[in-house]
């Protein structure tokens, strides 16, 4: 299967510029081809691996990839469906591009990869040459018809997030002509910006300029939400904002409704792998075979090897109780997780249930104790005077206690 067939299949294609231009240049060529990431953030999302690994198979083919992170852009905001985004410092934004950089780096081999800022370009622009050199070339009617524009007409939208489309179309160009780029692609929320930048290569080229767009679907939660920094439940590909198990939690409990599609879009595993996965799911769908495949792929594929082994096991210890084999950094996880109480000394048993919310009242903790429902990091306790001390705690941090079988809570101590 070829490489634009193979997109197709994976899904990560919804609009193309020109497909017989697109199929030649991913098919019978070795190009360079460019992706941005703008740092509103301080750390891209799951919903970026979808971007992230569609370079990846650009890279498995031979072509060469252009990271762009948009230093610039990112001063701007492209615009939301709802509001003008809040505006970043020059420093913020600087800032924000290195640690995504930084991220990127992680998945793309520096060998064969290009990391630009469009800052370095765009930051050298004058007024008057952007509103002559580009501006004159989009009438007002063609930026108003974009539909990131009609769905903020009634809310209104500022001039400055009006102007997102042609300082994108002004990377499109620059890397065109510098870095010989041929092909731009985002998720389908860009096309509007990707088809600015082809336009204005056209008015400035010429009609057979050899630039193609494209743009995959967004890659949806089961509630119909996309994943992303402003929305709701967000997954950061940060481990310090989203630990490696809570990502693999949430693929590991993903419906069998969504599991094709993330398999396709979340992973490099090939199309045999995958439809094999499928078929067993559908044989034996108790297992969760699928979904388990698909959790350890994207933690290893963000986090590596030795992040998805604590992640399993961080999982088997909340299923078992069991909780003397893990590590500090595996401990670390479930603190992002459980319920936390950060203390300094010595803590009465029955105050830390009721503070951790593990029971209603001290009566109530009381009752618990003595019934056996109570285990301090693998220890039932029966002590109505228990105490809780560091001494106790694994590596002197943690405590964890659970009541009956699902029910935990821990406490750090710092």
């Amino acid at each position: 299967m070829k490489l634009y067939d193979e997109l197709i299949w994976r899904g990560l294609i919804k609009d193309v510029s020109n497909e017989e231009k697109a199929r030649k240049c991913l098919d019978d060529e070795k190009i360079r081809f460019y992706c941005g990431f703008d740092p509103t953030g301080e750390s891209l999302t799951v919903g970026h691996l979808v971007q992230v690994v569609r370079m990846l198979l650009l890279e498995r083919y031979g072509h060469t990839p252009i990271v762009l992170i948009g230093g610039a852009t990112g001063l701007i905001g492209d615009p939301r469906q709802t509001s003008e985004r809040k505006l970043l410092t020059l420093e913020e934004s600087l800032l924000n591009a290195e640690k995504i950089k930084k991220q990127l780096s992680l998945f793309l081999d520096p060998k064969r990869s290009i990391f630009v800022n469009n800052y370095d370009w765009i930051g050298k622009i004058d007024m008057i040459s952007f509103l002559r050199d580009y501006g004159k070339h989009f009438s007002i009617n063609y930026m108003i018809a974009k539909d990131t524009v009609q769905k903020r007409l009634e809310v209104g939208i500022s001039y400055t997030e009006f102007s997102y489309m042609l300082i994108q179309a002004i990377d499109f160009l620059h890397l065109y002509r510098t870095l010989d780029c041929k092909l731009q692609f985002g998720g389908s929320d860009q096309w509007g910006n990707i088809t600015t930048g082809l336009e204005l290569i056209r008015k400035l080229e010429g009609d057979q300029a050899n630039a193609v767009g494209l743009s995959s679907p967004l890659l949806l939660k089961a509630d119909g939400t996309k994943f992303g920094k402003s929305e709701s439940g967000a997954l950061w590909l940060d481990a310090e904002l989203t630990s490696p198990y809570e990502i693999y939690q949430y693929f590991l409990n993903a419906s069998d409704a969504d599991v094709e599609n993330y398999l396709k879009t979340l992973t490099l595993l090939t199309r045999t792998e995958i439809e094999d996965l499928l078929e067993s799911s559908r044989l034996e769908p108790e297992k969760r075979e699928a979904q388990k495949r698909l959790a350890s792929e994207i933690v290893e594929l963000v986090h590596g090897k030795e992040a998805l082994l604590e992640a399993i096991k961080v999982t088997e210890a909340l299923f078992s109780g069991d909780f003397g084999g893990l590590s500090k950094s595996g401990l670390s996880m479930l603190e992002k997780t459980l319920d936390v109480k950060q203390v300094s000394g010595s803590y009465a048993l029955i105050d830390a249930l009721v503070d951790t919310g593990l029971s209603s009242s001290k009566r109530e903790a009381r009752t618990f104790i003595q019934s056996g429902a109570i285990i301090v990091n693998e220890t039932k306790i029966t002590d109505l005077d228990y105490v809780l001390s560091p001494e106790q705690a694994l590596f002197q941090t943690y405590q964890i206690i659970r009541r009956g079988k699902k029910k935990y809570a821990m406490l750090v101590y710092r």
